[in-house]
C-alpha cells in the first residue's frame, strides 16, 4: 500500500498578515490539486485560525507564548531564552516527521520592516538546518528577498537559503539580493507571487472608471533600518495618505479604505476621523479574495502593502503604489505600471494626487495591460507548482494524482 506523503507548510500563518494566508492558501490550492492524497500539517504563528479556516492541523511556532511581547522582566527574559532553546528540540522533531516541508511565499529573507534576529529569521534558520541534519527536505517557494544590512539577521537567512533544498523567488531583485550575500543561486528560478494563483472573482458589474477609489494603508514605520527614525516616517506616511484621501473627498470621490494586517486598523481609525465624511468607509477583509472583491469594485486603487498591491493587479484595476521596498516597484514593473508608484517614506499629497489623475486617465489602456500580464502570469505559476512537484514530490505520488485526476 502507498504511503501518502507527508508535507508540513511553515511561517508566520494565521497571525493576523493577509498575504502571508493568501500564499498558504495558494499552496494548499496545489496540493489538493495536484496532490490530494498528501498529508498536510502547519508549524506556524496561529496554529488556532490556520485549522479554522483550512481545515489542517497546525502547531505553534514557540513554544514561549509571549514570544512576540516585549521582555522587559527577567521572568519574561527567562521565558524567551529557555524558549529558544526548546524550539531547537520541537522544530527538529516536528520537521522530521514530514518528507517535505514547504515555506510558502512571504518574505522571509528579507528585513524591510522591522526585524529581529532573534526572532523569525532565528525560527526559519532552525527549520532549514533541521531539515538538513534529518533528511527533510525544506522549500522556500516563492519568497522575497531583500539586502540585509544587520549582521546576525543577514547570516541567518544566508544559512537558512544555504540549508534549504529548493529555492524560487516573487521577482528578479529578490534572487539578487541572495546572491550578493553568498548563496549560489544558478538553479534557482523566479516567478510571479504566490498570490496570482489564487481564484480571481469575477465582477458582479462592469469596471467603472469614476467608481470608489480603494486606498490601501499600513502600520509603516520604515524598515529595520529605520528605528531610529520611526515615529518621524509614520507621521509623515499617515498626514500625507490622510491629505491625499481629504483630496479625493474634495473632489466627490468616495473613498473605501483597506488593510493588510491586524496592526492596520488604528491607521484607519486615525484617517477616518481626520477626513470625518460620510464618502469614507472602511471594509473588513478577512482574505486576499475579500480583497479582491473589494478592489475590483473600484475605479482605481492607491495602496501600500504588497498583497493590497497583488490583488488589485490581480483583478485589472489601474493601481498606484505607496511603494516602501524595491519588491512593491518590481512588482509594479511586472504588471506594467512602473511609472506609478510613490515612495511611502515621502508621501507628498499633491505629487501623488497627479501620478493619481494620470493613472485614470490611462484607465482602460492599463486594464488591457492587466488582462495580458495576468494571462501570463498565470501560466508562470503552472511551470512553478511543476516544477516544485519534480523537485520535492515523489515521483510515484504525482503519477497516481495525475492518474486520479484524469
Amino acid at each position: 500500500m502507498r504511503t501518502p506523503v507527508r508535507v508540513g507548510v511553515f511561517g508566520l500563518l494565521g497571525s493576523g498578515n493577509l498575504g502571508n494566508d493568501g500564499s498558504l492558501e495558494a499552496v494548499l490550492g496545489y496540493l489538493r490539486a495536484e496532490h490530494p492524497d498528501a498529508v498536510v500539517d502547519a508549524l506556524c504563528g496561529g496554529p488556532e485560525v490556520v485549522t479554522a479556516r483550512y481545515g489542517i492541523r497546525a502547531t505553534r511556532l514557540h513554544w514561549y507564548r509571549g514570544e512576540y511581547r516585549t521582555a522587559s522582566r527577567a521572568g519574561a527574559i527567562a521565558g524567551k531564552g529557555l524558549g529558544k532553546l526548546v524550539d531547537v528540540f520541537r522544530t527538529a522533531a516536528w520537521v522530521r516527521r514530514h518528507d517535505v516541508v514547504i515555506v510558502p511565499g512571504m518574505g522571509v529573507l528579507e528585513a524591510t520592516l522591522p526585524l529581529r534576529p532573534w526572532g523569525f529569521p532565528y525560527s526559519l534558520f532552525l527549520l532549514c538546518a533541521s531539515g538538513r541534519l534529518v533528511g527533510t527536505r525544506v522549500a522556500l517557494v516563492g519568497v522575497g528577498a531583500a539586502p540585509i544590512r544587520d549582521r546576525p539577521t543577514r547570516a541567518l537567512v544566508r544559512w537558512s537559503a544555504r540549508l534549504a533544498a529548493y529555492r524560487s523567488y516573487r521577482d528578479t531583485r529578490s534572487r539578487d539580493s541572495m546572491r550578493e550575500m553568498g548563496v549560489d543561486t544558478a538553479r534557482d528560478e523566479v516567478y510571479p507571487d504566490l498570490a496570482f494563483a489564487l481564484p480571481t472573482p469575477r465582477a458582479s458589474t462592469p469596471p467603472d472608471p469614476a467608481g470608489p477609489v480603494c486606498v490601501g494603508v499600513m502600520d509603516f514605520h520604515g524598515g529595520n533600518d529605520d528605528r531610529a527614525r520611526a515615529e518621524e516616517i509614520h507621521r509623515r506616511y499617515l498626514d500625507g495618505t490622510t491629505r491625499f484621501v481629504r483630496a479625493l473627498v474634495e473632489d466627490g470621490r468616495q473613498v473605501r479604505l483597506l488593510t493588510g494586517d491586524e496592526c492596520d486598523a488604528p491607521v484607519v481609525a486615525a484617517i477616518l476621523d481626520a477626513v470625518d465624511s460620510p464618502l469614507v468607509t472602511a471594509a473588513e477583509a478577512a482574505s486576499l479574495a475579500d480583497l479582491m472583491k473589494e478592489t475590483a469594485a473600484a475605479g482605481t486603487v492607491v495602496a501600500t502593502r504588497y498583497h493590497n498591491l497583488i490583488c488589485a493587479l490581480k483583478v485589472g484595476t489601474p493601481t498606484l503604489a505607496l511603494s516602501y521596498a524595491a519588491k512593491s516597484d518590481a512588482l509594479m514593473d511586472r504588471m506594467g505600471l512602473a511609472a506609478y508608484c510613490h515612495p511611502a517614506r515621502e508621501v507628498d499629497a499633491d505629487r501623488l494626487l497627479e501620478q493619481f489623475r494620470a493613472l485614470e486617465r490611462r484607465s482602460a489602456e492599463l486594464r488591457r495591460t492587466l488582462a495580458e500580464r495576468n494571462v501570463v502570469a498565470a501560466r508562470q505559476l503552472e511551470d512553478q507548482f511543476d516544477a516544485l512537484t519534480a523537485a520535492l514530490i515523489p515521483a510515484a505520488d504525482h503519477a497516481h494524482a495525475r492518474q486520479e485526476a484524469s
